[in-house]
C-alpha cells in the first residue's frame, strides 16, 4: 500500500522544512501555520459560476459557510463539505480552491461548512454543526441552485471523520437522506493501534505526535473516544449507510484506519470504492500548486460524485 515517495511531494516536504511548518503545540500558532502551508502549496483559485458566503442556522447559532455554484443550469447535486485540520485547525479560506475545483469538475453545488473547532469546542460540537448543516441543505439547497434530494457529505482528514459520523447520525435520527459519503484520508479511530501510525510517524507532513495532539484537543474524556459518533471504526453496526468513496495515501499515518473503515463498510453491505495513492502524503489534495497528482485525486472524486449523484 506504499510505493516510492512522489518527487514533487519530496520537494514540498523540503519547502515545509525550510519554513519550519509545524501543526501542533500552540493552538493559535498552529492555525497560522496551516494557513501558511496551504498558501505555499496551493494554486491560483479557479473560476466557478458563483461563490457566496452564507450562514446556516444551527440550534440558535449561525454557522458560516461558503457556497460554490457551478456554471450552467441547475439544479445541481449538492455536497456538504467539511474541511480538515485535526478538528482544531482549518478554515473556509484555506479550503477555497479545493472546493472550487470540486464544484467545477463534478458539476455539483459544494457548500463548505465552518464548523466549531476544538479545544474551544470539543466533541460533539463539530459533529452537531456538520449534521445541522447537512440537514439544512437537504431542504434549502435550491437557494444556491442545488438539489437537496441528491446529497452527499465530503471531507478530508477530520472532515472525512465528520462525513462518516454525520452519515451514522443521520441514520440514527432518520434524516436527512444522504446518497454518498466521500471520506478523504479520514480519521476513524482514536485508540486502535495502526501500523501506519508507526510506519509514517514522522517526516511526511502530518506526524503521529501531531495526530495525538489533535485528538487530545477534540476528546475530553476516554469514554467519548469509544463513541462511534466520535470515531466511526468503533461502530458495531455499519449497515444501511450511504455508499462510500474512501481515499487513503501510502505515506500517511491515517492510511490503515481509512482502509480498515472501508473494509468494515464493505463487510456491512455498503457499496465502497477505495483508492490508495501509494506515493502521496496526508493532505495532498490541498497541495495542487506543487503536486500534480492532486488534480488526479480531485478528478477521481469528481467522477465518483457525477456517477453517484447524477440524474
Amino acid at each position: 500500500m506504499k510505493g516510492e515517495l512522489d518527487p514533487q511531494v519530496a520537494q514540498l516536504l523540503d519547502l515545509l522544512n525550510e519554513y519550519d511548518i509545524s501543526l501542533s503545540g500552540d493552538v493559535a500558532e498552529s492555525r497560522q501555520q496551516l494557513d501558511r502551508m496551504l498558501e505555499l502549496a496551493g494554486d491560483d483559485p479557479v473560476d466557478v459560476g458563483r461563490v457566496a458566503d452564507v450562514t446556516i442556522p444551527a440550534d440558535g447559532r449561525e454557522l458560516p459557510a461558503r457556497a460554490y455554484v457551478p456554471a450552467g443550469e441547475g439544479p445541481f447535486p449538492t455536497v456538504a463539505f467539511f474541511h480538515g485540520g485535526g478538528f482544531v485547525l482549518g478554515s473556509l479560506d484555506g479550503y477555497d480552491n479545493l472546493c472550487r475545483l470540486l464544484a467545477k469538475r463534478s458539476d455539483c453545488l459544494v457548500v463548505s461548512v465552518d464548523y466549531r473547532l476544538a479545544p474551544e469546542h470539543p466533541w460533539p460540537a463539530a459533529l452537531e454543526d456538520a449534521y445541522a448543516a447537512t440537514n439544512w441543505l437537504a431542504s434549502n439547497a435550491e437557494r444556491f441552485s442545488g438539489d437537496g434530494d441528491r446529497l452527499a457529505v465530503a471531507g478530508d482528514s477530520a472532515g472525512g471523520n465528520l462525513s462518516a459520523t454525520v452519515s451514522l447520525l443521520a441514520r440514527e435520527r432518520g434524516m436527512p437522506d444522504i446518497d454518498g459519503q466521500i471520506l478523504l484520508y479520514p480519521a476513524t479511530t482514536y485508540l486502535e493501534p495502526m501500523d501506519s501510525r508507526a510506519e509514517n510517524a514522522s517526516g511526511y507532513f502530518l506526524t503521529a505526535e501531531d495526530l495525538l495532539w489533535f485528538l487530545d484537543q477534540y476528546i475530553e474524556n476516554e469514554l467519548d473516544a469509544h463513541n462511534p459518533l466520535a470515531f466511526p471504526l468503533a461502530a458495531r453496526d455499519l449497515t444501511d449507510l450511504p455508499s462510500a468513496f474512501v481515499m487513503t495515501n501510502g505515506f500517511d499515518p491515517l492510511r490503515d484506519e481509512g482502509i480498515a473503515y472501508a473494509d468494515r463498510l464493505r463487510e456491512a453491505g455498503v457499496a465502497v470504492e477505495h483508492t490508495n495513492y501509494e506515493s502521496m502524503i496526508h493532505g495532498f489534495l490541498n497541495m495542487e500548486g506543487i503536486v500534480d497528482r492532486a488534480y488526479d485525486g480531485i478528478d477521481e472524486i469528481a467522477a465518483y460524485l457525477r456517477d453517484e449523484l447524477g440524474e
